[in-house]
């Protein structure tokens, strides 16, 4: 196992620091890689190779992996692309601007990143490319209208992709948690308050009674659980001999999946709308 390397995005807290931790425990060699240059040196001061990969900045994507294919003396067996922010607010009130910037670092960067790894994991012969969705991978929310889409799209590349690597011994797999405990709400207020004029928006009463939901730190959500529920669940997509094609993760994510396999679109949309 300890010859087996895996990079990982996203690793400055929340689920990739979990992950990045609990993969090297189990005999990972992990490139923990970050957006900015500070975490990674935090990072690195943990004991990681940490390369700078930030999905907006096309040139880091290129250079970080070529860091961790230096390393590795070419090889890499397994991606996890994780780090995504979001944009809440009306989707009438969501400028096409922000949602590009969302699709870029939720969407885009990652696609990058992944065309980039194919290669190399052709050459070898095997590889494993998991993606962290999301419960809005496949049900929507209110409010939230550029996460979910990015979430969408990202689950409808990633399932084109599964199918078009069948027989090359590349494995794409998803995971999908509900709520896990990270900085998501913390990360999104400053997109918030660059993108969203709540205030001239037809919305704005609305707007005064959620804001607190964003601005108020609420404690944990009901069915929250820790991110290390999304390490034990890339553990199986990563070491399974035959990995699902997609893992849930929390309670909601189990209830809605089966709610929107039975439920008519009119119900559910009517369910979610209750909030």
């Amino acid at each position: 196992m300890s010859d087996r390397s895996l990079l990982i995005t996203g690793c400055s807290s929340g689920i990739g620091w979990d992950a990045a931790q609990g993969m090297r425990a189990r005999g990972w060699r992990v490139f923990a890689s970050c957006r900015k240059e500070e975490d990674c040196a935090r990072m690195r001061e943990a004991g990681f190779e940490s390369p700078r990969i930030d999905y907006e900045d096309g040139a880091t994507i290129t250079a970080g992996l070529k860091e961790v294919l230096d390393a590795t003396g070419g090889t890499l067996d397994a991606v996890f692309n994780n780090g995504a922010f979001a944009c809440p607010g009306a989707v009438e009130d969501l400028p096409t601007d922000g949602l590009r910037e969302v699709f870029e670092a939720n969407f885009f960067g990652w696609h990058e990143l992944t065309r980039q790894v194919i290669p190399v994991m052709r050459r070898q012969g095997h590889g494993r490319i998991v993606q962290n969705s999301s419960i809005l991978g496949f049900v929507v929310a209110q409010w939230r209208g550029a996460y979910v889409s990015s979430k969408w799209a990202l689950e409808g590349l990633t399932d084109t992709l599964r199918i078009e690597m069948r027989g090359t011994g590349i494995h794409v797999i998803l995971i999908e948690p509900g709520p896990v405990t990270s900085k998501i709400r913390v990360n999104s207020i400053p997109h918030f308050e660059r993108w969203i004029d709540w205030k001239g928006s037809a919305r704005r009463e609305q707007y005064e009674g959620l804001l607190h939901r964003l601005y108020e730190d609420r404690g944990r959500d009901t069915f929250e659980l820790p991110a290390s529920a999304v390490t034990k669940k890339l553990v199986r997509a990563l070491e399974s001999p035959r990995p699902r094609p997609r893992y849930y993760v929390t309670t909601p994510t189990y209830l809605m999946g089966a709610l929107k396999r039975v439920l008519p679109t009119r119900a559910l949309d009517w369910l979610i709308s209750k909030g």
